[in-house]
C-alpha cells in the first residue's frame, strides 16, 4: 500500500480496544440514547470448564468397564430439614425461566423433557402455569423479589421452593419484561397492566439480610408444613460469604449461578461486567460448606454455561451436588435453530447469535408470546429433544466418571483434575497440568 507519492504505508490496523463490536455499540448508543438490552449470559471469553482436564485411570488408577460396571447418577436435594427432599435420577436440573419470558409451550416442553429423565424443572418470575405443573413430576417454585405471580397455594403445589437473591447474569440487579410480551394472561398472573414494560425488583421487599431471610425461610416452611426443600439462589459475586450466609439462614440447598448464566433481558453492560465466572465460584462455595462442616449436608447446585457432560462432571468433581441448565435447555428445544436463519437475519441477527429475547419476535416460538410464533413449537417434540439432550449429558458424565474409576458421579474429586491455564488452576484450586503447582495455594481460597 502506498500514498499519493508512491511511498509505502503501513497496513491499517484496527484497535484491540476499539474493536468492531465496540465501535458499533458506540454508534448505537449515540443514535438511540439508551443502553443496550439483551438476553443470555456473558459472551466474553472467561476462564471456564474447558480450561480443565480429567486425569483418566492408568497404572495408578483402575477404570470401570463401561458396559458391565455401574456408575450411578442419582442425587437427593433437600436432606437438611425438609420432610420430603427431592430425589433426582440425574444430577442435572432445569433452571428457573419465567412464563412471560418464555411461551407456555416452551414451559410445557421443559417440564416434559425434565420429567422424562427423572429430574426437576423450575418456574421463574411470574408464577406457575398449569402447563408446566401438569407436565412436571418435580417442580421447583421460585420466590423472587418482584413477587410477580406469587401464590401461597402454588407454593404448596410445588415440590421445592427456591428463594432467589440474584442471578449470575445480573447479581445485584433486577430483570425486565417489555410491554410487547405482557399479554392479558401474563398481565393477569403478574397483576400488571397489559402492554406496559415491567421491571423486576433487585431485592426482596421484606428482608434485608440473613437474619431476616432466616425468618422468611421459617415462614415458607410453615406454609408448606416443613415438607418442601428450601433453596437459596445467588448470583456469583462473593460466593464464599453468600453460601455461608445462606446456610446460616437455614437453606437446604444453595444454588450458585455464574456470569455465563442466562437472563431473559437486562442491560448488556450488566451481563458482561458484573459478577464472576462459574469456574471461579464453585470452589469458593464448596470451601464455605466445608468450613462449616456442611458439605454434602447442604447440597450445592451450580449453574452458568453448562453445555455438555464434561462440564457436568467437572462441576461435580469440584464439589457440586448437581448442576442446572437454562440456555442449553432452550437450544435443545430449538432456540437459535439454523432452519430459521432467514428470519433471524430479517431481525438483524443470525442463527446462533440471536439474543433479543425481550422483543418477543423469536422465530422458534420459545421467547415470545405471539400466538402465531408460539404455535411453531410443538411441546411434545421439543420435550423429547430436551430429554435426549439430558440423556447425552448424563452418559457423557458417566463415561468420564468410569474412566476415572468412579462408581458414582459424586465420587469425582478435585484430585481427578488439572488445569490448562494459571488462571483456571487458581480459580479451581487444582494443579497446573504437568506440575504439582496450585497458584495461590498458600494465599487463601
Amino acid at each position: 500500500m502506498t500514498d499519493h507519492n508512491n511511498i509505502p504505508r503501513t497496513t491499517p490496523r484496527a484497535s484491540a480496544t476499539f474493536d468492531e463490536y465496540t465501535l458499533s455499540e458506540i454508534r448505537r448508543a449515540a443514535a438511540t440514547g439508551i443502553y443496550d438490552i439483551r438476553g443470555g449470559g456473558a459472551k466474553r471469553r472467561v476462564p471456564h470448564f474447558d480450561d480443565l482436564l480429567f486425569l483418566g485411570a492408568s497404572m495408578s488408577r483402575y477404570p470401570l468397564e463401561g458396559y458391565r460396571e455401574k456408575c450411578s447418577t442419582e442425587v437427593v436435594l433437600g436432606t437438611r430439614f425438609a420432610k420430603k427432599p427431592i430425589e433426582l435420577k440425574i444430577p442435572i436440573t432445569i433452571a428457573g425461566m419465567s412464563f412471560g419470558s418464555l411461551s407456555a409451550n416452551a414451559k410445557e416442553a421443559l417440564g416434559r423433557g425434565a420429567s422424562a429423565m427423572g429430574t426437576s424443572t423450575t418456574t421463574g418470575d411470574g408464577g406457575m402455569t398449569n402447563e408446566e405443573r401438569g407436565h412436571s413430576t418435580q417442580l421447583v417454585y421460585q420466590y423472587l423479589p418482584s413477587r410477580y405471580g406469587m401464590n401461597p397455594d402454588d407454593l404448596k403445589r410445588a415440590d421445592a421452593i427456591e428463594v432467589v437473591v440474584g442471578q449470575g447474569a445480573k447479581p445485584g440487579g433486577g430483570g425486565m419484561l417489555l410491554g410487547q410480551k405482557i399479554t392479558e394472561r401474563v398481565a393477569a398472573m403478574r397483576t400488571l397492566p397489559v402492554g406496559i414494560d415491567q421491571r423486576s425488583a433487585c431485592r426482596h421487599p421484606d428482608w434485608t439480610g440473613p437474619d431476616d431471610l432466616e425468618i422468611k425461610i421459617e415462614e415458607l416452611r410453615e406454609i408448606t408444613d416443613w415438607e418442601k426443600p428450601i433453596y437459596v439462589k445467588v448470583g456469583a459475586a462473593r460466593p464464599y460469604y453468600d453460601t455461608a450466609l445462606a446456610v446460616k439462614s437455614g437453606a437446604d440447598v444453595v444454588v450458585v449461578d455464574g456470569m455465563q448464566g442466562g437472563t431473559a433481558a437486562t442491560q448488556e453492560i450488566f451481563i458482561e461486567h458484573v459478577g464472576i465466572p462459574t469456574l471461579a465460584a464453585v470452589r469458593q462455595a464448596v470451601k464455605a460448606l466445608q468450613d462449616l462442616g456442611m458439605h454434602r449436608k447442604v447440597q450445592l447446585v451450580v449453574s452458568g454455561g453448562i453445555r455438555n457432560g464434561a462440564d457436568v462432571a467437572k462441576a461435580l468433581a469440584l464439589g457440586a451436588d448437581a448442576v442446572a441448565i437454562g440456555t442449553a435447555a432452550l437450544v435443545a428445544l430449538g432456540d437459535n435453530d439454523p432452519r430459521y436463519a432467514a428470519e433471524y437475519e430479517a431481525l438483524g441477527s443470525k442463527a446462533g447469535a440471536y439474543d433479543d429475547w425481550h422483543e418477543g419476535r423469536d422465530p422458534a416460538g420459545i421467547t415470545t408470546q405471539d400466538p402465531a410464533l408460539m404455535a411453531r413449537l410443538d411441546p411434545v417434540a421439543a420435550g423429547r429433544r430436551l430429554a435426549n439432550y439430558l440423556a447425552v449429558l448424563t452418559l457423557e458424565c458417566q463415561t468420564i466418571a468410569r474412566a476415572c474409576g468412579k462408581s458414582h458421579v459424586h465420587n469425582l474429586e478435585p484430585e481427578d483434575l488439572v488445569a490448562l491455564t494459571i488462571e483456571a488452576a487458581a480459580m479451581a484450586n487444582v494443579p497446573l497440568a504437568g506440575t504439582d503447582w496450585i497458584p495461590g495455594r498458600n494465599a487463601g481460597l
